[in-house]
């Protein structure tokens, strides 16, 4: 990009990395000086910036600034991609070899789980699900496991009714009341599944991934196809996903034993 193109945006991306330096703080006049941009055009930014949850007031006015929660989520995004992408991939392999069949990692971003990683079946009929996509949380195993993890407030807060929980399919949750207890079901056993509920011809069983914090960060699923689907598939996969996601767990420094 022409570096005279966008000047707000590399303004906002000037400010912002003036905290990548230790300081307690910035206020706008600080800000101008060392960028030496207008004044008027410092508070407009750091006013946008703030607004987006990138920059925080600590103190009455004048405020100082520090960074706010939504770049500490970004740089943690950052991590868990980075992270989350390398040492999933190995792990899913391993477990796609085991099993033949579609092993997918998620991460959720609000109401929907996104697929960071996806190592595709052996066989002939298999699914299609692109990295970076992504589907309704509470339509599949493993966004059903990540939500699993959130307490209470939070789940009121991402599904206040049940028009909050699109169907996809006819098996789809569509009610709050079905979709905690299914919640507290997975949060119990350590796994979820899903069955049709994205795609009426999908089955899939999915596993935790806990952060060095023990915070569940992702999820492991295997999906296959409802014709190669059965009782005795949904037990081996179930312990395959499982020690999967574990292995996962383990290299990202988690103690967690769940």
């Amino acid at each position: 990009m022409n570096r005279t193109t966008a000047p707000a945006l590399r303004r906002g991306l000037d400010i912002l990395e003036l905290f990548l330096e230790p300081n307690n703080g910035l206020r706008v006049p600080e800000i101008t000086e060392k960028l030496g941009i207008p004044r008027a055009s410092a508070h407009e930014l750091v006013g946008a910036l703030a607004d987006r949850g990138y920059l925080q007031a600590v103190s009455e006015p004048p405020s100082r600034y520090v960074l706010g929660v939504r770049a500490f989520r970004l740089g943690g995004a950052y991590e868990r991609g980075l992270d989350l992408a390398a040492l999933g991939r190995d792990s899913a392999r391993k477990v796609a070899a085991e099993c033949g069949e579609t092993v997918q990692i998620v991460v959720r971003e609000g109401r929907f789980a996104v697929f960071i990683v996806r190592i595709d079946s052996t066989h002939s009929i298999r699914l299609v699900s692109d990295v970076g996509s992504s589907l309704p949380a509470h339509c599949t195993a493993g966004g059903k496991m990540l939500l699993s993890s959130l307490p209470p407030e939070e789940l009121d807060a991402l599904f206040p009714d049940d028009a909050a929980l699109p169907a996809m399919t006819a098996q789809s949750i569509n009610s709050r009341e079905r979709l905690l207890a299914e919640l507290a079901t997975a949060r119990e056993r350590g796994w979820a599944e899903e069955n049709s509920e994205s795609n009426e011809n999908v089955a899939c069983v999915a596993a935790p991934i806990f952060d060095r914090s023990g915070a569940c960060v992702a999820a492991m699923s295997i999906s296959t196809p409802t014709l190669r689907w059965g009782e005795k598939q949904r037990e081996d996969y179930v312990k395959l996903v499982v020690r999967g996601a574990r292995e996962i767990s383990t290299n990202l420094g988690s103690l967690s034993t769940r």
